[in-house]
């Protein structure tokens, strides 16, 4: 932690939607779609971090999440330093 109560992790930048995957979940199989593509409807209901090797481990991952049986995990990756 920093004197402002920030640790590391939270100066972290994500990279901007267009890099961005979406993941729902239906009938049991995954549903991958580049970029993001929430509909006006559905809000943020927080956000979860990932360590994650590759794009694709992030991406079962995702699909394993509660929230992709019934919503939508926006994937994104940070700004590599």
């Amino acid at each position: 932690m920093n004197g402002l109560g920030e640790s590391e992790q939270d100066r972290r930048r994500h990279r901007s939607a267009s890099y961005g995957r979406t993941v729902r979940v239906r009938g049991g199989e995954a549903l991958i779609s580049d970029g993001p593509f929430a509909e006006t409807k559905e809000q943020i209901g927080g956000f979860d971090i990932l360590e994650c090797a590759s794009l694709d481990e992030a991406l079962e991952v995702a699909g394993k999440h509660p929230v992709a049986r019934f919503g939508a995990i926006d994937l994104r990756p940070f700004w590599q330093e």
